[in-house]
């Protein structure tokens, strides 16, 4: 399985920017999906998680600004970033996870990852 995010780049604060990860193989329908990032000097941290049946979630930071779906015809996630701040800076790494009806933030729970797409946000 190979995961492929796209959509990263420079942006303005307050801006916006949508990312998608588009995944191969005929399993994409059976994943939960998700978003990490990784700002410079940090940690990797959860963004954003949907189950194969839509149910989501969003970390606390990003509530009201991000949101995340899923087009299972084009095997492909998307995270929909609005009101960018600079502290959204970061790679962004798109994930599956095979057990599909869960909704994790954890990232050992995901199994195939994606090389990452930057995101720069300037003030």
């Amino acid at each position: 399985v190979q995961l492929q995010a796209c959509g990263g780049g420079p942006a303005q604060a307050g801006g916006s920017l949508r990312l998608s990860c588009i995944v191969s193989g005929r399993a994409f329908n059976t994943y939960t999906m998700s978003w990490f990032r990784r700002a410079p000097g940090k940690e990797r941290e959860f963004v954003a998680a949907i189950n194969r049946r839509g149910g989501s979630t969003i970390t606390d930071s990003a509530k009201g600004r991000f949101t995340i779906s899923r087009d299972d015809a084009k095997n492909t996630v998307y995270l929909q970033m609005n009101s960018l701040k600079s502290e959204d800076t970061a790679v962004y790494y798109c994930a599956a996870a095979r057990k599909g009806w869960y909704v994790s933030s954890g990232d050992k729970e995901y199994d195939y990852w994606g090389q990452g797409t930057l995101v720069t946000v300037s003030s």
